[in-house]
């Protein structure tokens, strides 16, 4: 049991404190009049990762168990490590995708609006 808690635990932990340092960076770069705007941006967006990645890593999971019925433990650790594998990679490429993405940016736009280069 402590097995999952401990790491469950440690998790929660991390994905709070994420969360936190994420939505407030988020918020204050929102002009004002639009920060519920993204505020409903930045939920959306979080459930739609939720929806996905479950359905992605449930997919491993099944793949990885299809051919036994009832899976024995065996099968279930292989197809835990093999969804785990397939989270870390997920995981990897979003970070690459968010690293070459992030530029940044010293004023604030409203949603909708883009910076107009000074003409040479």
């Amino acid at each position: 049991m402590a097995g999952y808690l401990i790491p469950v635990a440690v998790m929660t932990a991390g994905y709070s404190l994420f969360q936190t340092a994420n939505n407030t960076a988020v918020m204050h770069s929102a002009a004002s009049d639009q920060r519920g705007l993204i505020s409903g941006l930045l939920n959306l967006s979080r459930n739609l990762g939720l929806i996905t990645g479950v359905s992605l890593l449930g997919g491993v999971f099944a793949l990885a168990t299809r051919d036994a019925a009832p899976p024995g433990p065996d099968t279930v650790a292989l197809a835990t490590r093999m969804t785990f594998s397939a989270a870390t990679v997920f995981i990897v490429v979003a970070l690459v995708l968010s690293l070459r993405a992030h530029r940044p940016c010293s004023k604030k736009l409203a949603v909708g609006t883009t910076a107009v280069q000074p003409a040479l």
